[in-house]
């Protein structure tokens, strides 16, 4: 079905699009998904003050719970501690919960600013530190050259910015698009350090930049100041505060819901790209469909009648479709929905279209292969 191939071109090079972007486009970058994530914070964890107190959190969660469901629940018991009259919960004092929180986090950070490999069983573990960084920008490089030198040959005048949003913490997409010479917004004003400026509600600026980068997330270089001051600051600085803490999400419920989070504020903007009238595209890939709230929020956009973005989601089907993909397929607005995964390509609920060789697998649902898609245009050779 060659026409679901030359849509999927037209959509991909269209004056309107927007990328939502997962853990997956940094695993070739040497930064780990989110089990070995949590299994090396785990690892260091379990060498310091806190192991007590995290223990008995691990105990209360599912057996599939990662390292950000370990955060949220830490979050939880904060807020009930707060509010107490002992400023204690079930499982230890205020203070003990918020340090071994920022504990978390300050490893989560360390973790992926300098990369690390698990061990497999075809090569040990590796380390990232500082003056041995395993991360590389290379994949993320050909992405933002595929994106902004190829895809946007002769739209250069009628393009609007292309809104990245990830869920990532790392700053490797932010690089990228410096070493592309692309400018690009992030709410941030500023230098090496930045003071966050966009504030719930605003607008973004119209003009002046290719990209918009929105970190639904958080950053490993965002810190919230103690006044509640949000900003960007480069790695082994002491200023603007001793006191910050690196800003990552999940956070501490007593942060959430104000006119300054950051977290609000970002889903706010992919509220509104989502909520499109007009011809809109929103591909994604390196996400594998596991957060509710993202989930949620594309589907209540999609579902409205007036709605005219199209979904591209390239993904792993593995032995099932991600729930929310298949569920989308049965949807009425289905037409609006591509899927691109190692085994075809689905449009709306029909397919898969152009199945690959009985021993092989379509590799345009990974990174590279989104990258190549976006150099070359869809085929046969995707």
């Amino acid at each position: 079905m060659d026409d679901c191939l030359e849509q999927l071109d037209r959509h991909l090079a269209s004056p309107c699009v927007a990328w939502l972007l997962g853990a997956g486009i940094s695993f070739d970058a040497s930064i780990p998904l989110m089990w070995p994530l949590t299994d090396r914070v785990r690892a260091l964890m379990n060498d310091g003050p806190h192991v007590a107190l995290l223990d008995r959190v691990w105990a209360e969660l599912p057996k599939d719970a990662h390292i950000e469901h370990l955060l949220s629940h830490l979050g939880d018991y904060a807020a009930l501690a707060e509010r107490s009259h002992s400023k204690t919960a079930a499982i230890g004092t205020l203070n003990d919960i918020e340090q071994a929180h920022r504990a978390i986090v300050g490893h989560i950070a360390e973790i992926i600013r300098w990369g690390y490999r698990a061990k497999s069983d075809t090569q040990p573990e590796e380390i990232g530190r500082h003056g041995y960084s395993l991360v590389t920008v290379v994949g993320h490089f050909a992405f933002v050259e595929a994106l902004f030198r190829t895809r946007q040959a002769g739209l250069r005048e009628r393009r609007m910015a292309v809104r990245l949003f990830t869920t990532n913490y790392d700053t490797l997409l932010e690089d990228a698009l410096a070493l592309a010479c692309v400018p690009y917004w992030d709410g941030f004003s500023g230098g090496a350090v930045a003071f966050r400026t966009h504030r719930f509600g605003e607008a973004e600026p119209d003009a002046g930049y290719g990209a918009h980068i929105i970190k639904l997330h958080g950053s490993i270089d965002w810190y919230l100041g103690p006044d509640g001051k949000v900003w960007r600051v480069r790695d082994g600085d002491t200023f603007p505060s001793r006191g910050a803490r690196v800003l990552i999400h999940p956070q501490s419920t007593k942060y959430v819901a104000t006119q300054r989070d950051p977290f609000a504020t970002q889903f706010d903007l992919f509220r509104r790209t989502l909520a499109q009238s007009s011809d809109n595209v929103l591909a994604v890939c390196g996400y594998s469909f596991g957060d509710d709230h993202i989930n949620q929020e594309i589907e209540l956009a999609m579902e409205r009648p007036e709605n005219k973005t199209t979904l591209i989601a390239f993904c792993r089907e593995g032995n099932a479709m991600p729930d929310c993909l298949t569920r989308w397929q049965a949807q009425p607005w289905k037409r609006k929905l591509f899927i691109l995964t190692e085994k075809g390509l689905y449009a709306g609920g029909e397919g898969p279209y152009h199945v690959p060789a009985s021993t092989a697998e379509r590799s345009w649902w990974t990174f590279k292969g989104v990258t190549k898609l976006l150099r070359d245009g869809a085929g046969e050779r995707a």
